[in-house]
This record gives C-alpha cells, sequence and structure tokens, in this order.
C-alpha cells in the first residue's frame, strides 16, 4: 500500500521535481525470478529496425505543455518491448476476457493480442474467457488461434461474448490458478479495471506469477490519463450518418426538428465531436453543460428562434444531460448489474417537452424526428485509425506482460504508450471541461447559447483551475 492508502503506489522522484508514478512489477513480490533475452531478436521481421526495445528509464510525461520554470511533473513508464522477458514462450499460459458494453475494435483487440503473443513471442497457449468475468468460474473457454481469429476484426461486437457484473475474486484467481494461466489480458471500463485491481491484489497475495493488464474501454471517451479510448473515433464517424439523416428530415419538412440522441452517461465527447465534425447541428446538449427549458434564454426559446430564423433545427443531446430535470418528474433511477445509474432516455423526454411546448402555441405546428442510434453505433467494426489503435494496445499490452510488469493499464498518453497503474485510470473520470478552448469553438460553430449563468461560468472556471479574464 502506498501513500492515503492508494493500493501498489510506487513512487520514484527526480531532480526538477520529476514523479514517476510507476507500475508494479512480479519481482516486487517474487524476488530472485529468472529472465530470459527476448525472443523479438531472433524476429525476421524486426531484424531491420534500429532500435527496437525501449530504454528500461524511458517515461512519457502527463503534462505536456509547460513553461521553463515548471517543476517536470507526472510521469509514466514507457510501453515497449524489453531486452529481458520474465517468461519463456513456452510457458506462457494466456486469457482473454471482455467485459461491459459493447465497443467498436473489442473484436480487433482480441485478434492482436492472440496474433502478437504467438507472431511475436512464440506463445501458442492462448484461452477466450467466454461471457465476461462470470466466464472463468462459469462458462465455457475457447481456444485462440490466429487462424480462428484472422478475420474477426472486420464483425462488430466480441466473439467472446461479454456482461455486466459477475465479478468474484476469489472464484476467478481460483479459477487462473487452477488452469495454470500466468497471463490475464482485461477488456473493459473503469468498473472492470477495479475489477482487475481486486484481481491483481489477490493473485500477489497468493504469491503468483500471474502478470494482469488491462485494457480500457469506453466507448464515451471517459477513462482518464488516456488521450482516447479506441472506438470513440468509430462512434463518431457513424454518428454523422444518424446527424445526416436527423438533418434531411429537419430541412425537408415544415417547421422540422430533428434530434438525435448519443452515447455519453457523464461525459459528452462523442456528442461534442460530432457536432463538430458535422456542423449541421444547431445545438448540443451535454452532461457537463446544465440547461433550462423555459423562460428567457431557455432551450425552448432558442429552438423557436432558430426555427423561425432557418425553417429547421438539428439537436444533439448526449443520454446523460438534462438528468437532473428529467428526475424530477420520473421515478427514481435503478442501477444495471455494473453499478451504473439507469438513466432515462432523455432523448424522449425533451422531445414530449418541445411538442407540449408548441401545442401550446396554437400559430406554430412542429415536425419533429427522433433519432437514436446508440446500439448501431456500439455494434459496427472499427474503422482504419482505429484498428491501428487497438492493434498498438494490444502491442503494448503484451509487451508488458511479458517483461514482468503487472497491475497496469496500457493507453495513449500525450501519443506515446505508457503503462498506467490501476487506481489511476479508476480513481476518477474524464470529462469535457466546459471552459476550454473546444467548448467555445461548439459554441461558436452551433451558434448556441450557454444556457448558462455568469455564476455557473465561475464556479466551472474555478474548479477546473483557469481563472480566465471575463470580458
Amino acid at each position: 500500500m502506498g501513500e492515503m492508502g492508494v493500493p501498489d503506489q510506487k513512487i520514484v522522484e527526480g531532480p526538477a521535481g520529476y514523479v514517476l508514478e510507476d507500475v508494479p512489477h512480479l519481482t516486487d513480490y517474487i524476488p530472485d525470478l529468472p529472465t530470459f533475452p527476448n525472443p523479438l531478436q531472433d524476429n525476421p521481421a524486426y531484424s531491420v529496425v534500429k532500435q527496437y526495445f525501449v530504454n528500461q528509464d524511458d517515461t512519457v510525461p502527463q503534462k505536456i505543455v509547460v513553461q521553463k520554470t515548471s517543476p517536470r511533473g507526472t510521469h509514466f513508464r514507457r510501453a515497449g518491448p524489453r531486452q529481458r522477458v520474465y517468461f519463456e514462450s513456452e510457458d506462457v499460459h494466456a486469457c482473454i476476457v471482455t467485459c461491459g458494453g459493447l465497443c467498436p475494435g473489442l473484436n480487433t483487440v482480441i485478434r492482436e493480442i492472440v496474433c502478437g503473443l504467438s507472431h511475436m513471442y512464440g506463445v501458442n497457449k492462448i484461452l477466450g474467457i467466454e461471457g465476461g468475468y462470470k466466464g472463468f468460474y462459469a462458462c465455457n473457454t475457447i481456444p485462440l488461434t490466429p487462424k480462428a481469429v484472422n478475420d474477426i476484426h472486420k464483425r462488430g461486437g466480441t466473439v467472446l461474448g461479454t456482461s455486466r457484473g459477475g465479478h468474484d475474486t476469489i472464484k476467478i484467481v481460483d479459477s487462473i490458478q487452477d488452469r495454470g494461466i500466468n497471463q490475464v489480458y482485461i477488456i473493459g471500463g473503469d468498473g472492470t479495471q477495479k475489477g482487475a485491481s481486486a484481481i491483481f491484489q489477490e493473485v500477489r497475495r497468493r504469491g503468483l506469477q500471474v502478470a494482469v493488464v488491462g485494457i480500457p474501454k469506453t466507448i464515451d471517451n471517459d477513462i482518464a490519463v488516456i488521450d482516447k479510448s479506441f472506438g470513440f473515433d468509430t462512434a463518431v464517424e457513424e454518428a454523422q450518418r444518424a446527424i445526416n439523416a436527423a438533418h434531411v428530415e429537419a430541412e425537408s419538412a415544415e417547421n422540422g426538428i430533428g434530434m438525435v440522441k448519443l452515447m455519453g452517461r457523464y461525459s459528452g465527447f462523442i456528442a461534442m465531436y460530432a457536432t463538430l465534425a458535422s456542423r449541421d447541428v444547431d445545438c448540443c446538449l451535454i452532461p457537463e453543460s446544465p440547461f433550462y427549458l423555459e423562460g428567457n434564454g431557455g432551450l425552448l426559446e432558442y429552438i423557436e428562434k432558430r426555427i423561425k430564423e432557418n425553417g429547421h433545427i438539428v439537436i444533439v443531446v448526449a443520454e446523460g444531460a438534462g438528468q437532473e430535470l428529467v428526475a424530477e418528474s420520473m421515478k427514481q433511477a435503478e442501477h444495471d448489474a455494473s453499478g451504473n445509474k439507469l438513466l432515462s432516455d432523455v432523448g424522449l423526454w425533451l422531445s414530449q417537452k418541445i411538442k407540449d411546448h408548441f401545442t401550446r402555441k396554437q400559430n406554430l405546428v412542429i415536425n419533429l424526428k427522433y433519432i437514436d442510434p446508440t446500439y448501431m453505433i456500439r455494434a459496427i467494426p472499427s474503422i482504419a485509425s482505429d484498428n491501428v489503435y487497438c492493434t498498438l494496445l494490444a502491442h503494448s499490452a503484451i509487451h508488458g506482460a511479458m517483461a514482468g510488469y503487472t497491475g497496469f493499464t496500457v493507453g495513449l498518453v500525450n501519443g506515446r504508450h505508457a503503462y498506467i497503474p490501476f487506481y489511476r485510470v479508476t480513481e476518477s473520470r474524464n470529462k469535457v471541461v466546459i471552459t476550454d478552448r473546444m467548448w467555445a469553438r461548439l459554441l461558436s460553430s452551433t451558434n448556441q447559447p450557454s444556457f448558462l449563468c455568469s455564476k455557473v461560468v465561475e464556479e466551472a472556471k474555478t474548479a477546473n483551475g483557469t481563472p480566465l479574464k471575463v470580458n
């Protein structure tokens, strides 16, 4: 245990305010482990690479924009292959599990873990755990080979199946131990990564030579520290189709309103980026930016104004937006098996509120079309940029496990792949900063009001540590 009760905290400090938040290593609790030459040095595919092995001391800075007097700040260990490995290839028995909701790119990650282990390290014992965490003790397993996974990246979903909940640490580690598994690759969101951390803790308590590695998955792009989650680019790309359909419908009807609900329980990144990319959106509503319906400066007034000016309006709303307004008229929300609050459908609720408003105004008839493409977006195969990203994530995870690192999540930090301690990606959620330039760009693009009073804006600036001058 590290400072302030944070598990597995390994802090290395250096000159000029340098701080490395390191990840656990098998030798932390199993001393004198033998090492072996990395088989990549004999791999003909990599013979042309000038410097393939990553320097042991390479780190990646979390904050990339600094002043000359700034401390060097927090760093993470750089991902990549090491000269010495802690597993002999023929002794590796790996397993892969996918947990939580669907996301484009899941099959690509599975494929590249299998192919990477096989082609780079000569590993031939790889198991797929079916049906999420409970699959460790309640379902069948699937032997995975490069041939078996060859074309799965062309399909959406996950060939291993998935589920929420079902996490029983003792049963899972019992299964890992009984099967002789020594590398565990866990693909899932922040709840899944918390589960992976618990598995690592139990593995360490038992003194097992088992590397536990997380690959972060969230379509909402809300995992902290990392630049971007896989599947996000695909989600934004596919969201364009729904926005375009809403725009065509709205533009073609008298007083047309096209409304699209996109993913984003707590973070509005998909809605924001899809809006910026589309340029057909007149209003974007996200969880981070409260809005109100009635009265001067409210949403309904803005919709009226836009319809009178343009004859139509396109609205994008993230699923978590306006939940406090919906809650006033709906029953108490329940929770799913992962502990996530079940949100009310803000799109349906908002559609009804808009219809009611214009019904009261006898002189204005509207044509509202509501589109919810959520499950279409989640289920499609990933696009090219995400496929490349998934490949690099999978390879970085493999290199880390083979080098003896454990208890970490792999992710892109400032454009470089790094190994991040589990607690750093689960302690907070990445959110749109509404006092940041990107949100200002969106407001400029849509010409929508912020729907915020000056007090809320000032509170947001203070909370985000950006006391900007207000003109």
